[in-house]
């Protein structure tokens, strides 16, 4: 009789394991036919990472690495992450608050107390949730190169220290400091810049050895061209009228703080891993970068309402912690952040309530992979 009842047992746990791989297997197959299409072993492309519940649910490379080789993208291509950089950047100044070296409301100048009287009031949070109201450094680079002709190009790109000096060249913001929301790559490479000072190291070298290293991370970089290169280098391209040409650099493409890593799947996989755990920092300490910035009055932020490329939602709320967006994909959680820069594009949604994350990484601007991994999402969800 119990051997009977043992038997029952298993043909019903047997049923349950196959009509589940039969279900994650159709799963598989529509992501499959999402990106399918998209590209082909004579065109750049894409990988695509879906992770659930600490697993890879789906992880696959479509298309090619550079059209000069014809390097097939797998999960171990590194791609320019762009401003998915931040939550790095965001992550290194959380570290060193963790380590009592710095504080979220400590103002500018304690850093830099040379910086001119109209940021000297911002805060380390400010900077971090896009309210400090520093003044776009592409908008200080055309100026200056329209008084003094071209000074930057892809082959001698602007540095993250010529940056400041830019900053510091100014005699007033975009807005006073936590009155108002406007993205700011120059609040990310100041934090870049804040994370070499505070720690006495190199912006690279406090990511390699704080975060990179602990989570295994051993292809991950902090692009610094000269000084290393991405092993497994996907690289960016337009499609200009009839064909894809190679775009890879810009004169904006050094900096570092606000885009500057380089990335694959197998990485970017554990990274996840150690957001879901705390591997880095406790749940407790993460509240901070995961709560939605408010400004000074209290008020919730706003998108500006002049259009731009930057501006995803002109007039609309916004909702941003440290590094990352906050607001909700049909009423579920998520957390997420793209980068668009010179030849890429690149997604992480990450939806914490049901531990679902897909990460898409472009080496081609024709593609939206924000629509793409929504997409996968809901074919998951």
């Amino acid at each position: 009789m119990i051997r009977k009842f043992v038997s029952a047992l298993l043909l019903i746990g047997s049923a349950t394991v196959g009509v589940r791989a039969g279900v994650d297997e159709t799963t598989r197959s529509k992501l499959d036919a999402i990106f399918m299409p998209l590209a082909n072993g004579r065109s750049p492309g894409l990988a695509v990472l879906v992770q659930k519940d600490g697993r890879a649910f789906f992880r696959k490379g479509y298309g090619v690495r550079n059209l000069r080789t014809l390097s097939r993208i797998d999960a171990e291509t590194n791609f320019r992450l762009a401003s998915f950089t931040k939550q790095f950047t965001a992550m290194a100044i959380m570290l060193l608050v963790h380590d009592g070296k710095l504080r979220y409301g400590e103002p500018l100048s304690e850093v830099f107390p040379d910086f001119p009287a109209y940021g000297r009031t911002i805060t380390m949070r400010q900077l971090l949730a896009h309210t400090s109201g520093l003044p776009d450094y592409e908008d200080l680079m055309a100026a200056a190169e329209k008084a003094q002709g071209t000074t930057w190009t892809a082959a001698h790109q602007i540095q993250d220290d010529e940056v400041l000096g830019l900053l510091k060249l100014q005699t007033h913001g975009k807005f006073a400091p936590g009155t108002s929301w406007s993205y700011s790559n120059s609040g990310y490479v100041v934090l870049g810049l804040v994370v070499a000072k505070v720690s006495g190291k190199p912006f690279g070298r406090f990511l390699h050895d704080r975060i990179f290293v602990p989570l295994q991370m051993r292809n991950t970089l902090a692009y610094m061209n000269g000084r290393n290169a991405p092993t497994n280098r996907a690289y960016g391209h337009t499609w200009e009228g009839t064909q894809f040409v190679e775009t890879d650099q810009s004169s904006t493409s050094a900096t570092l703080g606000d885009g500057g890593v380089y990335s694959n799947l197998e990485d970017l996989a554990k990274w996840d891993g150690a957001l879901r755990t705390g591997a880095l920092l406790s749940q407790e300490e993460m509240k901070a970068g995961l709560a939605a910035a408010r400004l000074v009055d209290g008020s919730e932020p706003h998108w500006p309402m002049q259009p731009g490329e930057d501006n995803l939602n002109p007039g609309k709320p916004v909702s941003y912690g440290f590094g990352w967006f906050l607001d909700p994909y049909k009423g579920r959680a998520r957390m997420w952040h793209s980068g668009n820069t010179m030849g890429f594009r690149t997604v992480i949604e990450r939806f914490t309530e049901e531990n679902l994350t897909v990460i898409i990484l472009c080496n081609r601007t024709d593609l939206d992979p924000s629509v793409l991994a929504l997409r996968a999402a809901d074919v998951v969800h």
